[in-house]
């Protein structure tokens, strides 16, 4: 029995009595339970974001919210997910990508249940700011946990079938929201968009329990022979060894803050620059058009009523779901499109041509508004192109190089930090884009997107690594 590392064991690929070698290396049962487990942050963060939005007029009338409250409910969960991202996701390098994945659920559940039953204002947004620090912490800890126990050549498109399920859950969070609101109206029906979700995070929770600590991580503790354990265990094979591996020096607390400035320095600077401005980039645009979907709700289903009552405020609810599925449309194809494309023209061609393609998009949404006359077959055409092209480019291959350039001991850290670099970009984007559009006007605004867009292709292409079919251990 040879003795071999981690990685060649996940890439070794069986033959058949012949001598035959299989097409690719095949997936165990428990590589599918992990997949499976890992996309269930991203399912929760799409449906829990999405049907918050959809109960944002109904919180507002139940506690009779002023703008500058809205403002905070809006924000909460946002900012949560930065410091989660930023804070909580470095802890998977130092517990252990188990502990994190499993305890991330368990601050979600609790999170949830406490939104749902919120008596105040104070702890709704407390609530939603620890919602948001759950869905932060799975940003890197969930690609950690898919890319550590996969063969390499199928990496990108598994990574980012998990990623695609943040749509899935958006869609499916809407749906359920709606009927919600058409069988049972009433302004408490958004204590139920947070109930709704408890039960299957809790079957999550129950089934991370059961999944192997990374092998990879365990290696880079110094901690061979639970490696070896968990990698049988991973991969459903008893006859199977590691290669002896140089124990690690055990890292004092006093020194783990020093973790961070690794990032920004020698040959981690790049990769750092990479994940991290691109993704921050992408973000001032995601969030950025955000802001002009009620618009286009509006111009694509009609004019949403004053909400003077609570059938209003139905109805209107009723109008962002109809908007939400337009977007959502080009988030799928996109998505879909980058699952193929990942893994055989590489991370970089697809973020450039996604950056470029989102450009393209604004100006013909900008192109859609020009002179005071609306175009709106142009200036909806414009939009979903751009929901196409950046869920085949950057908001896809950001997430997905964030948790793949970086060497193990700091990947974590690295893909938080790289996630929160994005957040970074979606807080300033909600508090001064509404403002700018005042002050410039929409077509100004929508052309300070097509540069930001441009200099995220400018900035992937100086920066450039490219992880496509280079294993973890490579990386």
């Amino acid at each position: 029995m040879s003795k071999r590392s981690v990685q060649a064991h996940i890439e070794d690929i069986p033959r058949w009595e012949d001598g035959a070698p299989l097409a690719s290396p095949p997936l165990s049962s428990m590589q599918w339970l992990v997949w499976s487990l890992a996309t269930a942050g991203k399912f929760f963060e799409g449906m829990i974001v999405f049907m918050q939005g959809v109960g944002l007029p109904l919180i507002s009338r139940d506690f009779d919210l002023s703008d500058l409250d809205k403002g905070f409910v809006t924000a909460a969960t946002l900012a949560g997910i930065l410091f989660g991202a930023l804070l909580l996701g470095g802890l998977a390098d130092r517990l252990g990508r188990k502990p994190v994945f499993i305890g991330e659920m368990v601050l979600l559940l609790v999170a949830l249940i406490a939104a749902a039953t919120a008596p105040s204002k104070e702890i709704l947004i407390g609530s939603l700011f620890v919602i948001g620090l759950a869905l932060g912490a799975d940003y890197p800890t969930a690609h950690l946990v898919i890319s550590e126990s996969i063969p390499s050549a199928i990496r990108g498109r598994l990574v980012l079938g998990a990623f695609s399920f943040q749509a899935i859950g958006a869609v499916l969070g809407t749906a359920i929201a709606a009927i919600i609101l058409s069988a049972m109206p009433s302004v408490n029906d958004w204590r139920l968009f947070f109930l709704v979700p408890v039960v299957p995070v809790a079957a999550v929770v129950w089934g991370r329990f059961f999944l192997p600590e990374s092998s990879h991580w365990l290696v880079s503790r110094g901690l061979p022979e639970k490696a070896e354990k968990q990698l049988r265990k991973l991969l459903n094979r008893q006859n199977l060894s590691l290669a002896s591996v140089d124990r690690l020096e055990e890292v004092a607390p006093e020194q783990r803050s020093r973790d961070w400035m690794k990032l920004f320095r020698g040959k981690y600077v790049r990769a750092t620059i990479l994940t991290s401005v691109p993704w921050f980039l992408q973000d001032l645009s995601t969030y950025g058009i955000g802001i002009f979907t009620p618009v286009i709700i509006a111009m694509a289903f009609g004019e949403m009523n004053q909400a003077t009552t609570v059938g209003d405020l139905i109805q209107n609810d009723m109008i962002g779901a109809k908007g939400t599925a337009l977007i959502d449309v080009g988030f799928l194809v996109g998505i879909a499109a980058a699952i193929v494309l990942a893994d055989r023209w590489g991370r970089i061609p697809l973020q450039i041509t996604g950056f470029i393609g989102c450009a393209v998009g604004l100006i013909l949404a900008s192109l859609g508004g020009a002179g005071g006359h609306t175009n709106l077959t142009l200036t909806v055409a414009g939009f979903l192109l751009f929901q196409f092209m950046t869920n085949l480019g950057p908001n896809a291959t950001t997430y997905l190089m964030a948790g793949e350039v970086f060497p193990t001991k700091i990947r974590g850290l690295g893909a938080g930090f790289a996630a929160a670099s994005g957040k970074v970009g979606a807080v300033l984007t909600a508090f001064f884009f509404p403002t700018l559009i005042q002050a410039w006007g929409t077509e100004k605004v929508l052309s300070v997107l097509v540069i930001t867009s441009l200099l995220g292709a400018v900035i992937t292409w100086l920066y450039r690594i490219e992880p496509k079919g280079l294993d973890m251990e490579s990386l």
